[in-house]
């Protein structure tokens, strides 16, 4: 359900992991998005599952209470060969979705190339170029040691993107060439093309 333009609010967004759980924090006011926070839970060195699951659901919790989110959005577990790998990774999400809904945000899911595509316009795009693409929309310089944070603002910045009412008088469009047609003065071309 789309969420009103004009009411300012704050996304996390999480990319679950069992070695590593990304997060980045925006803050949207009107259609403007700003970077807030990113970054890493460590879980590599944590022996047993469910001792990563328990600080899965702490740093969420922390991070819920510290930055007072108004929406939640994850990235879905991929299909993927290793069966086991993936049940982990469905309780990893599992545990960040319950630590948001016990705070009682509302929860958004996104596949990954959904993820992709709406921060590069290529739902194969690999990390680095969501990385890239992250720093030139949200003006930051310097990349994080893991680009699982990364990940995780892409998450939060999906659903920014997704869920944008256009502005009375502004043409809805759909897809990038739909948007370049309609927006010539908004496209910058790389030097040398």
């Amino acid at each position: 359900m789309p969420t009103s333009a004009n009411k300012d609010k704050i996304i996390l967004g999480i990319d679950p992991g069992t070695n590593f759980l990304g997060y980045g924090l925006v803050k949207v006011c009107g259609k403007e998005a700003s970077l807030i926070a990113l970054g890493t839970v460590d879980l590599s060195k944590l022996e047993g599952h469910d001792q990563k699951l328990k600080r899965i659901y702490e740093r969420v919790t922390y991070l819920i209470k510290e930055y007072q989110p108004t929406e939640c959005a994850i990235e879905a577990p991929f299909y993927g060969k290793n069966i086991q790998s993936m049940l982990k990774l469905g309780r990893a999400q599992g545990v960040a979705i319950a630590a948001a809904i016990t705070h009682e945000l509302e929860v958004f899911e996104y596949a990954p190339r959904k993820i992709k595509q709406s921060i590069t316009g290529n739902g194969s795009s690999s990390k680095e170029q969501v990385a890239a693409m992250l720093q030139h929309i949200l003006k930051f310089t310097e990349l994080p040691r893991y680009l699982d944070a990364t990940d995780g603002l892409a998450v939060a910045m999906c659903h920014h993107f997704q869920n944008r009412i256009s502005v009375k008088g502004e043409k809805q469009v759909s897809g990038w060439a739909a948007f370049v047609k309609a927006n010539p003065g908004k496209v910058v071309k790389p030097a040398g093309n």
